[in-house]
């Protein structure tokens, strides 16, 4: 059965509105964890959405990576995956998923994450949440690591290039 709409645009205004003041927030302290705070409410309210079966694995898989990335930022626990599996990337759906510090490989896939329910769902609350966590994501990205950043932003655009021709 379809989840009532009747609050979702309130309470979608609501959770970008955290999202944003959480990644302003965030990023002029420098801190990951502010932006990962103020993202959990659209993750866990688009967790809460979503009803297709794709869209579900996806939505309850971002809930786990975000508790996995808030236990990693925390406790500050860094290892180098990219020396430790012997590649730069792997691919995730599709999606080549820059590795290095463990912190910067939980908003790589929750990017591929929030992509997957972008594309694959119908309701417009789903993907409006979706674009909070992406853009969160990105902002938490730059944060913990700017050459990562630039990586994910030059991969995003192509893959947007190429799915307009």
């Amino acid at each position: 059965m379809a989840k009532p709409t009747k609050n979702a645009p309130l309470i979608c205004t609501i959770m970008t509105a955290i999202a944003l003041v959480g990644i302003l927030i965030g990023v002029i302290a420098k801190s990951p964890i502010v932006i990962l705070l103020a993202m959990a409410p659209s993750v866990g309210y688009e967790a809460y959405r979503t009803e297709g079966e794709s869209t579900r694995w996806a939505s309850w898989a971002m809930v786990g990576v975000l508790v996995l990335e808030f236990i990693l930022l925390v406790f500050n626990i860094g290892f180098d995956v990219a020396s430790f599996l012997g590649a730069s990337s792997d691919t995730v759906a599709g999606y080549d998923v820059p590795l290095g510090d463990i912190r910067i490989v939980g908003p790589a896939l929750m990017a591929v994450l929030s992509l997957i329910l972008i594309v694959r769902t119908r309701g417009k609350f789903t993907r409006w949440l979706a674009a909070n966590i992406l853009v969160s994501v990105l902002a938490m990205t730059y944060v913990i690591d700017p050459n990562i950043f630039q990586q994910l932003l030059r991969q995003g655009i192509e893959e947007g290039v190429d799915s307009m021709g």
